[in-house]
């Protein structure tokens, strides 16, 4: 009756999977299609040996059963060249392969690394501008800027096709993890730094783009939908947020990052310019010291260092080195000494 149900279940398990869109392995950006790539590869080399193992231990357990006598009995056997050779040789040599795939694809794969190629076999044109998206992760809603272009989003984000799109992350309050499966992996956005991430889309479409860092009560509705567009669908999404008004000031900036969950899609036609750096360094709130001018300062050694002649902010001076006394440990406690009974006194 077991089996009949589990026979039953198995093509309803199956059907079931089959209708699931693992965009992992479908992706529509090129830097998610080597990474997909890297996976299928790196499965590849681990199953050379995996299916070996497998396959052996079921003939190896089936011939020399106890019920085979046809099968040779030598207890007396301890050691074969032949064998010792193919334990040891297949598993380094697959070692080594994956060692090169992985050094490569590290380096090729950084996502700080501006992308060689927008898609297989086509590089990235030398005279190529990037698409600069700034985003800052709120609690819980996603914030994106557009420097170039002067405007800003939320839960909302944009690139024409075959455009490299640079993307510079930092969070308000606590990290979290910026992630769209159908473009790259996904990168960390951390409050008081900036981190980095360099892809491409490649097919225009509506994908999914979410949090894949827990990070509070909101989590689970710190999502977004990215849009793959044509150029000239892009530029008439840029005219269309323009002309729906608003902007987005400091004062604004700190009314959105108030806590919130389900926060519907927003469009500013404006933004002011050093938003995001004051973002970065924590400092949007007016009389509150920037991160930068803080550790200007210490590198300074706590003194306000003085201005150029002409200006410009000065250089921070070499961090002082401070002379550490040597560590000393204290000696170790001694026992106390046993109590003596009294028929040990006497």
């Amino acid at each position: 009756m077991r089996r009949a149900r589990l026979a039953i279940l198995a093509p309803l398990l199956l059907l079931g999977l089959a209708g699931c869109n693992l965009v992992v392995m479908h992706p529509a950006g090129d830097v998610a299609v080597q990474e997909r790539d890297l996976v299928l590869v790196s499965t590849g080399l681990l199953l050379l040996i995996i299916v070996p193992v497998m396959v052996l231990t079921v003939v190896v357990a089936w011939r020399y059963r106890a019920s085979n006598t046809r099968a040779t009995y030598d207890p007396e056997w301890h050691h074969s060249t032949g064998l010792e050779v193919a334990i040891w040789a297949a598993p380094l040599a697959i070692i080594i392969a994956l060692g090169a795939l992985t050094w490569i694809s590290t380096h090729v794969l950084d996502p700080y690394r501006p992308i060689a190629r927008i898609a297989p076999g086509k590089a990235t044109p030398a005279a190529a501008e990037p698409l600069t998206v700034e985003v800052v992760a709120m609690n819980w809603k996603w914030l994106f800027i557009y420097p170039k272009l002067g405007i800003a989003t939320v839960n909302e984000l944009a690139a024409p096709v075959n455009t490299p799109t640079a993307f510079r992350l930092t969070s308000t309050t606590m990290m979290n993890a910026f992630y769209i499966p159908a473009l790259a992996g996904q990168i960390y956005a951390m409050p008081g730094m900036v981190t980095q991430l360099h892809a491409v889309i490649n097919t225009p479409g509506v994908y999914d783009g979410f949090s894949s860092n827990y990070s509070g009560d909101g989590f689970s509705d710190m999502k977004f939908k990215y849009r793959g567009m044509t150029q000239a669908d892009f530029d008439r999404w840029v005219t269309s947020v323009k002309a729906g008004g608003g902007s987005l000031d400091r004062t604004g900036y700190l009314k959105l990052a108030e806590p919130s969950q389900k926060e519907p899609v927003r469009r500013y036609a404006a933004v002011d310019a050093d938003l995001f750096g004051a973002a970065a360094n924590a400092c949007v709130a007016p009389g509150t010291p920037c991160v930068s001018d803080t550790m200007r300062l210490d590198a300074a050694g706590g003194v306000a260092p003085p201005k150029a002649a002409d200006g410009a902010p000065p250089k921070p001076a070499p961090m002082p080195l401070t002379t550490m006394p040597p560590m000393t440990m204290p000696p170790p406690a001694q026992p106390p000494a046993p109590a003596l009974s009294h028929g040990a006194a006497r």
